[in-house]
């Protein structure tokens, strides 16, 4: 249940962070409660999944696949395109996290 929880931290804080451009500096109301809420929520659901799941394994899980979503909601709805240097970033970042999946003996099997 620990990652169920995670994944749902991930989400939440993904959908935050993607609306605080669309927030105009919170100016603009329903971005601006989709970002607190979202908020909120990735931060709740990431203290349950650190019921079981060590702290710093949790973190990397939530920042690295955050930041690859992110940064492909980034693509698809603003446009905005990396470069090769970020891409190449990008993929250690998801090669880090499946390192620690994989061959990692503190995160859980």
């Amino acid at each position: 249940m620990s990652y169920v929880y995670l994944a749902l931290a991930i989400i939440a804080e993904v959908v935050a962070t993607s609306s605080l451009k669309a927030s105009q500096e919170f100016t603009r109301f329903w971005p601006s409660v989709v970002v607190v809420v979202g908020y909120g929520l990735a931060f709740y659901t990431l203290t349950l999944a650190l019921r079981s799941l060590p702290v710093g394994i949790a973190y990397a899980f939530w920042a690295g696949l955050g930041i690859v979503l992110v940064t492909l909601i980034g693509f698809l709805v603003y446009g905005e395109r990396p470069d090769l240097p970020a891409v190449l970033g990008l993929a250690m970042i998801v090669g880090g996290v499946v390192v620690i999946q994989a061959f990692s003996s503190v995160s859980p099997h």
